[in-house]
């Protein structure tokens, strides 16, 4: 019996056009979006139709090649008040349906004029000083409200998971050095890349996992390390596959889990990692997520840091991706990081911006989604289907046109707690 998302309904897709009324407001929105789309669209080639067949063309033309066919006379309108919610949510509901071309091409032609020409979009402005003004009420996450989000999207169905990750479910940027790596590759260098940053130089070493998922990262430091990791975790989910996996490879020894808040961590550590954990703290959080680490951290100690952020003066999150996918997420500047870092007395040793990896991370991840969507459908419906290709399509194209990136800090106690120079981090790093 197919499981059901427990922010998801079933909901039919739209068969045929809705019988929304038309009207100089409805003509006035569709001009001022093809307005729009001339400004915006820079690359390849954008066909679109509306209800009643009006069809226009945008791009300098070639590739990619995309058409697609509005179902609704209201979402032009919709589209300039709220773009993002708009346009994901008549994806998610079938009132926005592709004729040539793929979702990933149309949203690439979509950003394809990068992050200054969606800057440039009606009430683009007013939208940012929005969210500035509710940002500590809307990405505040104290200890109730964090696991009630963890919830929201990690405990989904194990099986949906398989589908798209690697071998040992790391839900986070993997790390291309080549290029051509195959997904288990990738992920696997970014777990060495990570360790080498970490200088595991003896065994033994003591290491808090912060949001340690399924464990993947904790059990490669165990086994390649000889490290001594505790992984802590909000997901109920995430905790039971980590325990029994590592209970499985017999490292029980030397890797153990908890399900607890990283503000409740009293022990010291000579090691602390974490990974795409931060952007579910919000910034109301930074000082304390950063002190506890601080405080967590033993004098000699070294701590590595894996986050998305965003290039730019502000911080923030998507409103469909907000609502859909990552309530109360929030994804940082590296600026507002290292502020904070400091401010907890840290020195931050080392950073590396990650500009297109989680781009290529995306890719992968959509390719293997799409060549298993059945069974994706069978654990929940269409409209979950249509929602979570929507949220890496749009993912990837925020990663490689847009102001997302992954940045890794390196932070500890003592400016001289890792080697002086960065030729370490390749040596025992992804090959």
């Amino acid at each position: 019996m197919a499981q059901q998302n427990s922010f998801e309904k079933t909901v039919e897709i739209a068969p045929r056009a809705r019988s929304v009324r038309g009207g100089p407001l409805a003509v006035g929105a569709s001009s001022l979006v093809a307005a729009l789309l001339r400004r915006i669209v820079r690359r390849g080639s954008l066909e679109w139709t509306e209800v009643g067949g009006r069809t226009r063309r945008f791009g300098p033309g070639g590739a990619p090649d995309v058409a697609v066919r509005l179902l609704d006379r209201g979402l032009p309108l919709r589209l300039l008040t709220q773009p993002s919610l708009a346009l994901g949510e008549a994806w998610m509901e079938g009132r926005l349906v592709l004729q040539r071309g793929t979702l990933r091409e149309f949203l690439d032609v979509l950003t394809s004029g990068g992050p200054e020409a969606i800057d440039s979009l009606p009430g683009h402005r007013l939208r940012a000083i929005a969210d500035r003004l509710l940002s500590r009420r809307r990405h505040r996450n104290p200890s109730a409200r964090a696991r009630a989000n963890v919830a929201h999207h990690y405990d989904l169905s194990d099986a949906l998971y398989d589908l798209f990750l690697d071998r040992e479910r790391q839900y986070s940027c993997a790390y291309f050095k080549r290029g051509d790596e195959t997904l288990d590759e990738a992920q696997a260098a970014k777990i060495r890349h990570i360790a080498a940053k970490l200088v595991l130089n003896r065994p033994g070493l003591s290491v808090l996992d912060i949001g340690s998922g399924w464990g993947g990262l904790a059990r490669a430091l165990a086994r390649n390390s000889k490290a001594d990791v505790t992984g802590i975790t909000l997901s109920q989910e995430q905790l039971a596959h980590a325990i029994a996996r590592t209970e499985a490879e017999g490292l029980t020894d030397r890797v153990r889990f908890h399900l607890r808040d990283y503000r409740d961590e009293r022990d010291r550590y000579d090691r602390i990692v974490s990974v795409g954990m931060f952007e579910h703290v919000g910034p109301s959080d930074y000082d304390t997520f950063f002190s506890t680490m601080a405080r967590s951290l033993k004098p000699d100690g070294v701590a590595l840091l894996h986050s998305i952020g965003i290039m730019g003066p502000e911080g923030g999150s998507d409103p469909w991706i907000r609502k859909y996918i990552f309530p109360g997420g929030y994804c940082p500047t590296l600026s507002q990081a290292i502020a904070a870092a400091e401010r907890a007395g840290l020195w931050v040793t080392d950073v590396e911006v990650l500009r297109l990896h989680y781009a290529e991370t995306l890719r992968h991840w959509q390719e293997r989604f799409a060549a298993r969507r059945d069974a994706a459908r069978e654990l929940y419906d269409e409209r979950f289907c249509r929602m979570w290709e929507f949220y890496l399509a749009v993912c990837e194209a925020g990663f490689r046109n847009g102001r997302t990136m992954v940045f890794q800090l390196q932070l500890a106690h003592r400016r001289d707690a890792a080697p002086l120079t960065r030729t370490y981090i390749d040596g025992a790093g992804a090959p």
